[in-house]
């Protein structure tokens, strides 16, 4: 029954009359891929509410489709021929509107403030230039828009995440982006395609592509209600999937529900990584997707 949801929920890139509107669903789709795959340690997915108190499929997916408009709209900011520095001013506008419809839409929960970050820059990178899909290319362009400041944007939001930088002295989701997001172009999608050649399924290598990413990733989601004791057993957790053949592999298996039992009992949950997975998913299905029309 739940499946029967997650696919009704899922928009489709057929039906949008124009390319923004069409990136948009691309990234509503790539979020609502991403908590739907199951099992993942500590997150929220189709069948458990992972580490979480407050969240749920239900709630997730509600919240992506909310955040569809302002997606939609940072697409059509970035086919605008607005100079770059305007055009990183416009998306921290369009991005702070989106996060208080996120808020209204979940009564206050944040589901999604990272995911607005990391997609909102790549939407509006795939747009402003539609000739270059190729995943690389679009983390580039949106590392360039991340690295210039916004005059409008808040000095301190008193996020968790934002503390978790300073107090670990780590770059979080925003040094991720201005890097380029390396975890999602040198990592992520290079396991999904190694793991999609050698036969595994679809979700497993998804899940092994999340896993890559946990692996490594100083993840602030983590580090804001563990500390590096847990981020340090989130790591080790995901590299002893991997070396175990990964999720499409018994041994791994094992392992992954083992990670994920940890992880709800340590109450930490990798949403950083969840967010990295929705971005190369979104990334994956760029390559693609039917994203012009003759009109």
């Amino acid at each position: 029954m739940r499946e029967t949801l997650a696919m009704s929920a899922a928009p489709s890139l057929r039906a949008a009359p124009d390319p923004a509107e069409r990136l948009g669903e691309a990234v509503v789709q790539a979020l609502i891929d991403e908590v739907t795959l199951a099992p993942k340690p500590g997150l929220v997915d189709i069948r458990s509410r992972g580490a979480h108190h407050d969240l749920d499929w239900t709630l997730m997916c509600a919240s992506a489709l909310a955040l569809q408009p302002t997606f939609v709209e940072l697409a059509r900011a970035g086919r605008q021929t607005l100079p770059l520095p305007a055009l990183r001013e416009r998306v921290g506008a369009i991005g702070r509107e989106g996060e208080a419809r996120m808020l209204d839409a979940t009564r206050g929960v944040n589901t999604h403030r990272g995911a607005i970050w990391a997609l909102g820059l790549l939407v509006t990178a795939a747009a402003r230039d539609m000739t270059d899909r190729t995943p690389r290319g679009i983390a580039a362009r949106a590392g360039s828009l991340a690295r210039l400041p916004d005059r409008h944007a808040p000095a301190r939001t008193g996020n968790k995440g934002e503390r978790a930088c300073r107090d670990y002295d780590v770059g979080g989701a925003r040094g991720q982006a201005q890097a380029g997001f390396p975890h999602v172009v040198e990592i992520a999608l290079p396991e999904l395609t190694r793991s999609r050649e050698r036969g595994d399924s679809e979700t497993a290598a998804r899940l092994n592509a999340l896993v890559a990413v946990m692996a490594s990733l100083d993840d602030t989601c983590v580090l804001a209600r563990g500390g590096r004791t847990a981020l340090a057993e989130l790591q080790d957790g995901a590299r002893r999937v991997l070396a175990h053949g990964g999720a499409a592999r018994l041994d791994g298996r094992r392992h992954l529900k083992a990670l994920d039992r940890r992880l709800v009992e340590l109450h930490v949950s990798p949403g950083g990584a969840a967010d990295l997975l929705a971005a190369a998913l979104f990334l994956d299905r760029l390559q693609d997707a039917p994203l012009t029309t003759n009109a």
